[in-house]
């Protein structure tokens, strides 16, 4: 599911994505739930210079 979170720590935004998750489970409808799952995800890290 499309769903994001943010913190002062890793921990912290891994916690407040865990309640977020966990409430959108609790409170969306099916179709919701279902239109927002996706098949694959793709995770990447990127590196940026500034300045």
């Amino acid at each position: 599911v499309d769903v994001a979170s943010q913190g002062e720590s890793v921990a912290e935004a891994r916690d407040n994505l865990a309640e977020a998750l966990a409430l959108f489970f609790e409170t969306a409808p099916a179709g919701e739930i279902s239109r927002r799952l996706h098949g694959e995800v793709y995770v990447t890290q990127i590196e940026i210079a500034v300045g």
